[in-house]
């Protein structure tokens, strides 16, 4: 005696939809802005800026920027905007992953602004963090 029982149909295969990753970094418009007249102030061609973070600092870390002639080796690019490129440097990229990068023009300063939200403190003088 054999079973003729039919078989349950087979499960459809799941579809898998690839997850977008967000941007290490956003950029404000402000921040475009400046990075736009600085790159055409430069008078010579340039790819964009790189971020990057050194150890220096009472709380031990700190932003850096730098104009950037080309990618390099492992950098992670934001476009912003058509023609402005943001360079993530490579030892940099888990230390600002959720970052905002603003410009901010006040009456007796100016200058990029880092908002992370994974730092832990800042320094008293606000020029380095920790995370």
């Amino acid at each position: 005696m054999t079973d003729t029982a039919a078989s349950p149909p087979a499960a459809a295969p799941v579809k898998r939809v690839p997850r977008v990753r967000p941007p290490p970094i956003t950029v404000t418009p402000a921040a475009v802005e400046r990075v736009k007249a600085l790159l055409d102030k430069r008078g010579k061609p340039s790819a964009g800026v790189r971020v990057g973070v050194r150890t220096r600092g009472c709380s031990g870390m700190t932003y850096t920027l730098e104009y950037a002639d080309a990618k390099g080796p492992g950098d992670e690019v934001v476009e912003p905007t058509p023609g402005i490129a943001i360079f993530i440097d490579p030892k940099a990229s888990m230390f600002v992953f959720g970052t905002e990068m603003d410009f901010v023009e006040e009456k007796l300063q100016s200058g990029f602004v880092f908002r992370n939200p994974n730092e832990k403190g800042r320094c008293g003088c606000g020029e380095s963090f920790h995370i």
